[in-house]
């Protein structure tokens, strides 16, 4: 397997090393916001390094939905174009790892549903729509 390279964004990096040495007791919520997270590990694009990016946990049944937001700025985080390269993923939920493959949404219905639960898990997403004027991606991460 490939060498893991963690975030270069340090709070990011930070959560990460926490969430994993605990086993998924502790850094399982967005710095001080209380809110949940999940940790999606990926092969990058470029370099072929695994990489994991704590996001919001966004429950869809047995899938989870990952938003490309990065706070609404102009240009999609490096990770939506790993996901896009490479769909298979794992995913830590606390204690549990899962293998999952994603695909990025394009139906208008599915995404409006998706989004909705989204925005319901974490209310910024709304206003991230609104401070860009790139269609935010997003992707259903289903097991494997």
């Amino acid at each position: 397997m490939a060498e893991y390279v963690p975030s270069p964004v340090k709070w990011a990096a930070d959560q990460v090393a926490l969430y994993e040495s605990s086993g998924g007791t502790e850094g399982i919520t967005l710095l001080d916001t209380g809110l949940p997270v999940i940790i999606v590990t990926h092969r990058g694009n470029k370099t072929g390094a695994v990489r994991k990016t704590p996001l919001m946990r966004v429950k869809d049944g047995g899938g989870y939905v990952l938003v490309g937001s990065r706070g609404g700025a102009p240009a999609h985080p490096v990770w939506v174009h790993n996901l896009r390269t490479d769909p298979s993923v794992q995913i830590q939920d606390k204690t549990e790892v899962f293998s999952m493959r994603v695909r990025e949404v394009q139906g208008a219905d599915e995404r409006a549903r998706l989004w909705a639960l989204a925005v319901e898990a974490f209310p910024p997403y709304k206003d991230y729509r609104n401070k860009t004027e790139r269609l935010i991606p997003v992707f259903l991460a289903e097991p494997a």
